[in-house]
């Protein structure tokens, strides 16, 4: 806790811990007295102070709290120490609200009793996750050994990964890298936003001091195809920050299709064809696909890299708004 926290809420602070995120979270931790300030039970409205220490306790979920869920899953490899998933678009990885029993999670739980623990008994084998409307590819840690060295590459990001994206407006460049710091938006706490400096603009270049909120995110993207006012776009990922390509393409002025969250509706004027853009309109996913995952493997050290092309609906759907040649 520094001095640009002074006179926030507790709970407020405790949402901005990535391993919090929500002020639900952190009122719910405070209400079960799992923190303390200055060594006392706190209440969520406690404005913080210089000097304060903050003691937060996470609760050990227990086990049984999670119940296998009889789906089948599309394993692309699967050895004694990593599963490589393909997760179909609509599913979720771990519980959340609303999502308590019907996630990857609970999927995995119901394929094998291997799966890590290191993280947490509530994100079994979870090394890194892809937004619930996205398909693509996972890698799921089978033991600790392999979890801890999985997410050592993508913390150093020495991992490979490609996404594509189908995006809609009118890009003034067509190639780049992405540079911000991403933090929870100010107002509306279920998006995310670039942090801007004091004449409002983008910080795009890494500060000498990191800011007290907001993390570093750089997206590389090139776009390989167009049929004005659709692009697909190839997006290569040195940072996996939530929402992160939804934010930096958005930001770009090309939200992807069908991200309601990220200015897509506002953008569905530009498609001439009313038929196309009902189609679109009610598609029950965004345009964003994780097509290639590369790392080492936790034990041999050999290279491993896997792809996957797009669903079927979702090619289709592709090729008709014009930009099945990229495919």
């Amino acid at each position: 806790m520094d001095e640009n926290h002074v006179g926030l809420r507790l709970d407020r602070f405790l949402s901005q811990h990535p391993e919090i995120e929500t002020r639900s979270r952190a009122a719910h931790l405070i209400e079960s007295e799992l923190v303390f300030v200055n060594g006392k039970k706190a209440k969520a409205s406690h404005s913080l102070k210089i000097g304060d220490e903050i003691e937060v306790t996470f609760p050990e979920p227990e086990s049984s709290e999670l119940l296998p869920f009889d789906m089948a899953l599309d394993i692309i490899y699967e050895d004694k120490d990593l599963i490589v998933i393909n997760k179909p678009a609509g599913l979720v990885v771990h519980p959340a609200a609303g999502h308590a029993q019907d996630t990857l999670v609970n999927a995995l739980l119901h394929h094998t009793k291997d799966l890590s623990m290191k993280f947490g008994e509530n994100r079994p084998g979870i090394v890194h996750r892809i937004d619930k409307e996205t398909s693509g590819l996972l890698v799921i840690a089978k033991n600790d050994h392999s979890h801890e060295a999985l997410a050592q590459q993508f913390k150093n990001k020495t991992t490979h990964r490609i996404y594509y994206a189908v995006a809609l407006g009118f890009p003034r460049i067509r190639s780049g890298k992405i540079q911000s710091y991403l933090a929870r938006h100010p107002v509306d706490r279920k998006r995310y936003a670039s942090l801007l400096d004091e004449n409002k603009r983008m910080i795009t270049a890494p500060l000498d001091e990191a800011p007290s909120v907001g993390k570093w995110a750089v997206t590389n993207y090139e776009i390989l195809a167009s049929s004005a006012p659709f692009h697909y776009i190839k997006l290569q990922l040195e940072t996996g920050r939530t929402h992160q390509i939804r934010v930096h393409l958005s930001e770009l002025g090309l939200p992807i299709v069908g991200d309601e969250l990220y200015g897509f509706s506002k953008k569905i004027k530009m498609i001439p064809s009313s038929h196309i853009a009902k189609k679109l309109k009610d598609l029950p996913r965004f345009l964003l696909h994780a097509a290639e995952l590369g790392f080492q493997h936790p034990r041999s050290g050999e290279a491993l890299l896997f792809k996957t092309t797009w669903p079927e609906a979702d090619t289709a759907m592709i090729r008709e708004i014009k930009l099945g040649d990229a495919l």
